[in-house]
C-alpha cells in the first residue's frame, strides 16, 4: 500500500473543506486548533496502471497549514510532519510521499534527527519526498511546452528560480546534460550554494531575479515567492514560458499577459481515472486524472514494489535517477501536464 502526506493551502481553505474531509467540527476553528489537531487518514485511493495492475493507497491529512510557518509556530509545523509520518507507518503503509511543504519542513529543520515519535521509531526507508519525479516532469514540461510555443532550446535562455533547492538543482542538471539549452541563469538566496552549483555544472550565470527575468525565454519557478515580490509581465520576453513549480500554484493568477504562458509545473495526468476525492479538494482542473508528481512517485514505487526512500536528502537527485523514474512514469500511464 502507498501513502500520501499532504496539507491544505491556508486556514481559510482548510475551514472551507473541513466538511468534505469528514470533519465538520473543524470548519469554524482557528489556527490554534489546527496546531493541535492530529493527523487523519481522510481518503482511500485506487489506482490502475495502463499495464492492468491495480494498487491501493491512503491520503494522510497532516493538518499542517502554511500560516504555522508565517506566525513562527515552528514546533507545531515540525510536529505535524513527524506525527503524520508516524500515522502512516502505524497503518502499515509501505511507501509514503511527503507532499507540499512536508518535505521542505523535513529537510530545512533536519527532522531526520527525531526518529522517535512517542513509542514509534520512524523507518525513513518508508518515505520519499517525490522530488525526483517532480524534477523529471518539470524538465519534460520545459522540453515539450517550449516546442509547442516555438521556443528553440538551442537558442533559449532558461532561468531557474530556486536553483539550489532539491528540485531546482535536479532541473539544472537535466537541462545541462540532456538538452542543448543555450544559457542557464541560476537564481537563489544562498550565494555559496549558487557558486557550488555553478562549479558542478561548469556553466550557468548567477543572477538576481530582476536581472534574469528580462533575459529568460523560459522561467522555471521552484522557490517560494518572497514576500512583497511582484513580477511585472511587461519585462518578460514574448513569448515566455513560465513554469510554476511551487505550492500553492498562484503565478497563473498573478501573471496574466497575452505573451506569457504560465504552466502548472510538476503536475501529471494519468491515462485512467483514479478513485479518490482529495484532488477535487485541492482544486485540480481534472481531479480524477491530475495530481502532483511527488504523489505519483509513491504510486510508481508501489507499482514496482520498490519500497525505498527513492528521493531523500538535499541535492541528491541524479540524472540517472530521473531517467529511471521517468521510464516507470511512462510505463504506468503518467504524462506531464502541458500548455
Amino acid at each position: 500500500m502507498f501513502g500520501l502526506i499532504g496539507h491544505l493551502t491556508s486556514l481559510e481553505h482548510a475551514q472551507s473543506v473541513a466538511q468534505d474531509l469528514g470533519y465538520p467540527e473543524y470548519a469554524d476553528q482557528g489556527l490554534d486548533f489546527w496546531c493541535s489537531a492530529p493527523p487523519q487518514i481522510v481518503d482511500s485511493i485506487t489506482v490502475t496502471s495502463v499495464t492492468g495492475q491495480k494498487i491501493e493507497g491512503k491520503y494522510v491529512e497532516s493538518c499542517f497549514l502554511p500560516e504555522m510557518l508565517a506566525t513562527r509556530r515552528i514546533k507545531a509545523a515540525t510536529r505535524k510532519i513527524l506525527n503524520a509520518m508516524a500515522h502512516a507507518q502505524k497503518h502499515n503503509i509501505n511507501i509514503t510521499a511527503l507532499g507540499g511543504f512536508s518535505s521542505i519542513i523535513f529537510e530545512n529543520f533536519n527532522l531526520e534527527q527525531f526518529k522517535q515519535v512517542r513509542n514509534l521509531t520512524l523507518e525513513f526507508e518508508r518515505f520519499t519526498t517525490g522530488n525526483t519525479h517532480t524534477a523529471y516532469i518539470i524538465c519534460q514540461q520545459v522540453e515539450v511546452a517550449a516546442k509547442q510555443l516555438g521556443i528553440e532550446l538551442s537558442k533559449a535562455t532558461v532561468a531557474v528560480c530556486g536553483a539550489t533547492g532539491d528540485i531546482g538543482s535536479a532541473v539544472t542538471r537535466w537541462l545541462d546534460k540532456k538538452t542543448d539549452v543555450q544559457e542557464l541563469l541560476l537564481i537563489a538566496r544562498n550565494q555559496e550554494r549558487l557558486e557550488k552549483l555553478q562549479a558542478e555544472l561548469g556553466r550557468g550565470k548567477i543572477m538576481d531575479l530582476h536581472q534574469a527575468l528580462p533575459q529568460a525565454d523560459i522561467v522555471v519557478w521552484v522557490a517560494s515567492m518572497p514576500k512583497g515580490v511582484e513580477i511585472d509581465p511587461k519585462v518578460l520576453k514574448q513569448p515566455c514560458l513560465l513554469i510554476d513549480g511551487g505550492y500553492p500554484k498562484n503565478l497563473g493568477t498573478k501573471i496574466q499577459h497575452p505573451g506569457v504562458h504560465v504552466l502548472n509545473g510538476g503536475i501529471v495526468e494519468h491515462s485512467l481515472d483514479i478513485e479518490w476525492k482529495i484532488m477535487k479538494i485541492v482544486n485540480m482542473d481534472v481531479p480524477s486524472r491530475q495530481l502532483f508528481a511527488c504523489f505519483a512517485e509513491s504510486m510508481l514505487l508501489e507499482f514496482e514494489k520498490l519500497y525505498t526512500n527513492f528521493s531523500w536528502g538535499r541535492n541528491q537527485i541524479t540524472v540517472d535517477k530521473m531517467e529511471h523514474i521517468g521510464q516507470l512514469s511512462l510505463k504506468h500511464g503518467f504524462r506531464p501536464l502541458l500548455v
